[in-house]
């Protein structure tokens, strides 16, 4: 049986955070859903990954180990990619406990459908979908209806499951192993809590607090001195803590990330920068942002009632009291910029000016509070080639057809396959 873990028509409602990555390359913890699966189901079961075309290219570069858009078998499993996976659920696919011609539903989200692979193909070709319309499949099968499994809804939801999802990745670190640097001076707190990586350096008057919680920092990390880390927190190998930096309560930074100021409850992706005083709070930052010096989020309003998210127009309530700045990868903030909260940022955008700009941001924007024009595609371009460049990454010709795609596709075009 050919597992195949796919991308369906609610992706577009993740936008713009899955516009440069699958559905489970998002993070929510620590890890990314598809290394929580990998993790759960490993050495069980070899897993292909379907994702939208025009993401394809870059991500078999990056996982040239990966079975990626393939049919191989007539028996197939269908396995959301926007499931939450936990060992109760990979208990379920590993154990195949599923029949043939059912589909599995939770709330109106196909989860796991059994069929043969015949039907998935679109045209003569034996091409996949580029996003399964799971309502239409659902129809030709016999539904079951499943309960108790976590599965990304809304945009909003990586931070709503952030606390918990980053204390259940937490269980599989050598809590109380410290192999790295640390200088003398280095306040450890709850050493049996904390974890420090080989090659890591905790440097002069660092404070590594796992009094109420643990903190993880991978091979390579630094920590700079006077930087305090505590309540949960986890940096990615080779990421920083810059001097003097306030990081505490839920918080994971990416690979070779570079953070500093205030943030608490917030997740950031690999290769970003928020290495400047200024505070982050409940927030998303996606692969190669820049937020500038004294960059600022509101995550609660002053009425402290429940905030909303602007989509498209149309405002949505997401039942959460806390809740910052989603921003898409490769956009930036220059010095002294504020954001609203539950803001949503594209990809690609450029933002300046000293008063809030709007709550919903498109890709590819330039301008601030006083309006947006389209920010030049080749420009853009040419800014990532350099920000990549920085941190000694090449942007590939892949990555490059995968980001004008992104730009040429707008959604306020109202193409086919839009995007945020």
């Amino acid at each position: 049986m050919q597992i195949i873990v796919f991308e369906d028509t609610r992706v577009r409602e993740l936008q713009p955070l899955v516009n440069l990555k699958p559905v489970y390359g998002l993070y929510t913890g620590f890890r990314t859903l598809r290394e929580k699966l990998e993790y759960f189901t490993r050495d069980g079961v070899q897993l292909t990954y379907h994702l939208r075309r025009y993401l394809a290219a870059f991500y078999e570069e990056q996982h040239p180990e990966a079975v990626i858009n393939r049919l191989d078998e007539r028996d197939v499993l269908l396995v959301n990619g926007r499931l939450v996976c936990n060992e109760a659920a990979a208990r379920v696919i590993l154990e195949g406990a599923f029949e043939p011609g059912k589909a599995y539903i939770q709330d109106d989200t196909l989860l796991f459908a059994r069929l043969d692979g015949s039907r998935l193909v679109t045209d003569a070709g034996g091409l996949l979908p580029d996003l399964f319309d799971t309502v239409t499949l659902a129809d030709e099968l016999v539904c079951e209806t499943v309960t108790g499994f976590r599965v990304l809804e809304h945009l909003w939801d990586v931070i709503a499951f952030h606390p918990d999802e980053l204390l259940r990745d937490a269980e599989t670190l050598e809590l109380g192993r410290i192999d790295g640097d640390v200088h003398p001076s280095v306040a450890l707190v709850n050493r049996a809590n904390i974890y420090v990586g080989s090659g890591a350096v905790v440097r002069a008057g660092a404070v590594l607090d796992a009094e109420d919680g643990f903190v993880a920092i991978g091979s390579g990390a630094i920590v700079d001195p006077q930087a305090v880390l505590m309540q949960n927190v986890s940096f990615a190998p080779w990421s920083r803590a810059k001097i003097g930096a306030k990081i505490f309560s839920n918080v994971a930074v990416g690979v070779a990330s570079k953070v500093g100021g205030e943030v608490e409850d917030s997740i950031i992706e690999p290769f970003a920068n928020k290495q400047h005083d200024g505070f982050l709070g409940h927030s998303y930052l996606s692969s190669w942002c820049n937020l500038g010096a004294a960059t600022n989020t509101s995550d609660l309003k002053n009425n402290y009632s429940q905030i909303t998210l602007r989509r498209q127009g149309q405002s949505y309530p997401t039942g959460l009291q806390f809740l910052g700045l989603l921003m898409g990868d490769h956009s930036k903030s220059s010095i002294n910029s504020m954001f609203n909260t539950g803001t949503v940022v594209g990809t690609g955008s450029n933002i300046f000016g000293g008063d809030f700009p709007p709550k919903e941001v498109p890709s590819f924007s330039w301008g601030g509070c006083g309006g947006f024009e389209h920010y030049d595609v080749e420009k853009a371009v040419e800014t990532a080639r350099k920000v990549m460049e920085r941190r000694k990454v090449t942007m590939s010709s892949a990555y490059e057809a995968m980001f004008r795609a992104v730009a040429d596709n707008g959604a306020e075009r109202g193409t086919q396959n839009s995007f945020f």
